[in-house]
């Protein structure tokens, strides 16, 4: 079953899952074995690795450095469409549906979509949606869009059903890198209500208390990012505040 075929059947039984974002512009290499060594005890589900300026190389050291030390799946979170790579396992070819830069609504796709062909990568169609976190985040400035709203569900419902309309396999609701504020339940349950296919939530989420009441809202996949970096630690408590609903749920 590929990792697409888990996420439905996961979305079914109201199993959720956590994912552990690297950024390798932030994170040093020697730092990662820590976090790999943590994400494995608590059975982190997948890690997200990208950013906004990393290489290739880099990249594919640090794809390789993961892959030698777990079974966790690797899925690329492109910054860009240089950051490819055969040593992960899937991409999130991602769509800004919140934006209105056609080069990252189509242009990107059609430079990277050969490569991705012939590619062994499980390529996930994704509809990325930035979500206002009440600050100017890297991903809003290097793609020249406005973030929708926080306080505007409506917006980001519509824009999500537009998005599984066309027919894009996931959901990914960000309130990006450096955000202030997460996103707000009370929009993360109205977008989860109108969709079918799974919901990705991150930005700004910054404890376990926080996971728990996203997933609680509707979120099927919750991605930590800034807060692991400045503490490893949290991999754990948010693991189980994650993969808890699912327990209390079965």
């Amino acid at each position: 079953m590929n990792i697409y075929q888990q996420l439905i059947e996961s979305k079914k039984v109201g199993q959720k899952k956590f994912a552990v974002l690297i950024d390798p512009d932030k994170l040093k290499v020697q730092d990662i074995d820590r976090i790999v060594r943590l994400a494995a005890d608590a059975h982190v589900d997948y890690f997200l690795i990208g950013g906004s300026l990393i290489v290739n190389n880099m990249l594919d050291e640090i794809l390789a450095k993961i892959k030698s030390q777990c079974t966790i799946p690797l899925i690329l979170f492109p910054g860009n469409s240089f950051q490819l790579s055969y040593r992960a396992d899937a991409i999130l070819f991602l769509s800004l549906i919140s934006g209105r830069n056609a080069d990252l609504l189509i242009g990107k796709h059609v430079i990277t979509a050969p490569y991705l062909k012939v590619s062994p990568l499980e390529v996930m169609s994704t509809g990325y949606m930035l979500i206002n976190g009440g600050a100017q985040t890297t991903v809003s400035y290097m793609s020249d869009t406005n973030p929708i709203p926080a306080n505007k569900s409506d917006i980001a419902l519509c824009t999500a059903m537009a998005g599984e309309m066309l027919g894009l396999k996931l959901i990914y609701m960000d309130a990006g890198s450096g955000a202030i504020h997460p996103i707000p339940e009370d929009m993360i349950s109205l977008v989860s209500g109108g969709l079918q296919v799974p919901l990705l939530v991150g930005g700004g989420i910054r404890t376990p208390e926080k996971a728990r009441a996203n997933v609680e809202a509707g979120a099927d996949v919750i991605v930590v990012g800034n807060a692991i970096e400045k503490d490893p630690e949290l991999i754990t408590e948010m693991s189980i505040a994650i993969h808890s609903y699912t327990k209390s749920k079965a």
